[in-house]
């Protein structure tokens, strides 16, 4: 599905609807390994990694990273502590950086300084000696911390749909489906615990596609849209300006190609405005849509004269994006599907815009619209039965602001891998980045568990690269450090979450539920707090009903410094 960018929804589930995209997830930096700040008072150093001698012409891996020094304790501003050493690097192969040091975990104390690189490896028989480890940057100081927590309602958590939060001034709404399926609007004024709900008149039936989203235009409006699977539009405007009690139904945006609509997604363009994106028609035969809003007016009007894509009636693209990039384009995604089987996916697209209006290739030329399937960029001509997926085609961006494409397929193992493409002297230029030895065979309709899982590379405040995933079956979430001038995994590396790793663990008692996230959208007045929506499900049903039904889950809002 179309995805912007700022939405960041965090349905951390394993579990996507096809074609939904309702899992993103949202890593915030955090400092790297190594030796954290000292105990109150102390400041004591951290130890030394270990290192070892390389086995005969085995290229042996980098430095470990230093140990943690004791964490400052909360209140008392202790010293920070010093880096531990790298461990030394392994025969046959250069000894990489020692890893950064990290944040004081909870403390005051400040971040302990980078640790020094490993020396360099001695020579394994056969092979050239390691080459030294640079030094690790400093860390930060201070660990997350859980300012608020407010418990908003009880909700539906037979199936997984995502939900959605918007903060505006001292505002904040939740919508989302209640403890009897009810789409449902919270709203509170910041810094209170009372939530004034507004059920609007709609029922969540058993179907993963059917999320709702929310977004506030320019002049302070509430838009609300969601519980669609190819049926007619559900959509809804306030008559105050941030009051979600005047939401009243809008039958029609535009009043054409509304019958049939699917994964509707509201986010701000270029100007400000209110954009609204949907696919009119069915998954092998639909196109995407996009509306514009006029808050003078009050009224919707297409922004494309056409849409965007057209599969000629064979088959529909499953955009993911647009993502604004740091350069300064909207970039999108998508793979062309020619059934309603998830098997069927195939050659993944791309495009870029500066306006949502004209639209370029990566190499710059442009492209008439709507793009068909002999117009389309190909980044990887994956045939259909090559192990690509909607919803796991990515976009994120390198040191150098240049767009790179993730996805998997099938290797030549018939294993699936991840793959990064980047778009290098006139050519888009695919590196295969993982290793793994198992394959993820799918297929057929509705709502699919993922194995796998793809985010976008990121980069990290000490400048390296890192790209998040899930794999069901080598130990769920992770992530690679990434080299980024051949897009290649250095390294496999905890992955970061933007809240404390405990709140993942399901409270409830019945058995199979999952921690679900959905992240602000909106803006909140402190830069410093980010606020989470917080609920547990049971896993996707191929939209299917479930007997019996599990008792409904607290909805949460958490915010986290």
């Amino acid at each position: 599905m179309l995805r912007p960018a700022h939405l960041l929804q965090l349905m951390i589930v394993g579990a996507l609807a096809l074609g939904c995209g309702v899992t993103e997830s949202l890593p915030m930096p955090t400092a790297g390994a190594g030796g954290n700040g000292g105990a109150a008072g102390s400041g004591r150093a951290g130890n030394s990694g270990g290192g070892g001698t390389g086995a005969a012409s085995v290229a042996g891996s980098g430095g470990a990273s230093a140990t943690s020094g004791v964490s400052g304790t909360s209140g008392a501003a202790g010293a920070a502590g010093g880096g531990g050493r790298g461990g030394d690097g392994f025969g046959g192969g250069a000894g990489n950086a020692g890893a950064a040091a990290g944040a004081g975990a909870g403390g005051r104390g400040g971040g302990g300084a980078g640790g020094r690189g490993g020396s360099a490896g001695s020579a394994g028989a056969g092979g050239r000696a390691g080459a030294a480890g640079s030094t690790g940057a400093a860390g930060a100081g201070g660990a997350l911390a859980t300012v608020e927590m407010v418990d908003i309602t009880d909700v539906w958590s037979g199936h997984p749909v995502a939900f959605s939060l918007v903060t505006r001034g001292d505002q904040q709404f939740a919508a989302f489906f209640d403890a009897n399926r009810r789409m449902t609007v919270a709203q509170r004024t910041l810094g209170t615990t009372t939530w004034q709900l507004t059920r609007l008149d709609n029922t969540l039936g058993w179907d993963s596609h059917n999320y709702v989203t929310m977004a506030i235009d320019s002049a302070g409006f509430v838009h609300v849209s969601g519980n669609m699977h190819n049926v007619p539009l559900i959509y809804y405007r306030s008559t105050r300006a941030l009051d979600a009690s005047s939401l009243a139904r809008v039958t029609s945006m535009v009043g054409s190609n509304e019958q049939s609509v699917t994964y509707p997604e509201f986010f701000q363009g270029p100007s400000g405005n209110l954009v609204f994106i949907y696919r009119d028609g069915g998954s092998g035969n639909g196109n995407h849509i996009f509306n514009t809003y006029d808050t003078a007016t009050r009224a919707w009007r297409r922004l494309l004269g056409t849409p965007l894509t057209d599969g000629q009636g064979q088959r529909n693209a499953y955009p993911v994006g647009p993502v604004l990039g740091p350069d300064g384009f909207y970039h999108l995604v998508w793979v062309w599907r020619d059934t309603p089987d998830a098997a069927t996916n195939h050659d993944l697209s791309y495009a870029r815009s500066r306006d949502l209006v004209t639209w370029q290739s990566a190499a710059g030329t442009p492209l008439t619209l709507p793009i068909t399937l002999a117009t389309s960029d190909i980044v990887d001509p994956v045939p259909a039965g090559g192990g690509m997926i909607n919803n796991n085609t990515k976009v994120g961006f390198d040191s150098q602001n240049r767009a790179v494409v993730v996805y998997h397929k099938y290797d030549s193992a018939g294993n699936t891998q991840l793959y990064n493409a980047r778009f290098e002297g006139g050519r888009w230029v695919r590196s295969q980045t993982s290793m793994w030895t198992t394959r993820w065979s799918f297929g057929g309709n509705g709502t699919l568990v993922f194995e796998i899982e793809v985010a976008g590379v990121k980069v990290q405040p000490d400048g390296t690269l890192t790209q998040d995933w899930y794999h069901a079956r080598n130990g769920g979430w992770g992530a690679f450090r990434i080299d980024e001038t051949n897009l290649r995994a250095t390294a496999t590396i905890e992955r970061p979450l933007p809240y404390p790793r405990a709140l993942d663990t399901p409270q409830s008692a019945t058995a199979g539920m999952v921690v679900r996230w959905a992240a602000d959208t909106g803006t909140a007045p402190s830069a410093n707090v980010h606020y989470l929506l917080r609920w547990e499900t049971l896993e996707s049903n191929r939209d299917m009903p479930r007997d019996p039904i599990p008792p409904a889950t607290r909805l949460r809002l958490y915010g986290f410094q």
